[in-house]
């Protein structure tokens, strides 16, 4: 079972950061994409970025290029995203996901969904 958690809290001024984990006690972590997505009403699921933890392959969304950090830490079975520089349209509800033996996430491929978890960004 994974589970999502909100860390430097959810609600931010443009500009600011804040950073998403996202952590279970799986067996097969170590060999799985794990990938953080969002989704505001009115729009389609967005994959923001994913890491293999298997080689630490890492990939992001062309709007958050330069401003979100994935990273992994496979001895806690844990997966975070640091998000700097926020703006207003990052606010969405964001969910981590898990892929099992796999280096890359898609879009309708993952296995196992977190919790959402709010991320608003004031104007």
């Amino acid at each position: 079972r994974f589970s999502c958690r909100r860390l430097g809290g959810g609600l931010v001024q443009a500009g600011g950061s804040l950073r998403l984990s996202c952590a279970t006690l799986g067996s097969t972590f170590d060999d799985s994409a794990i990938g953080w997505f969002r989704r505001v009403p009115g729009k389609e699921r967005e994959k923001v970025s994913c890491i293999s933890s298997r080689d630490g392959k890492t990939s992001y969304a062309d709007s958050v290029k330069g401003r979100f950090t994935i990273s992994s830490d496979n001895a806690k079975n844990t997966v975070n995203l640091q998000m700097n520089n926020l703006k207003p349209e990052d606010t969405a509800v964001y969910y981590c996901a898990v892929r099992q033996w796999a280096t890359s996430c898609l879009d309708d491929g993952m296995d196992y969904w977190g919790e959402g978890t709010q991320v608003t960004v004031s104007s």
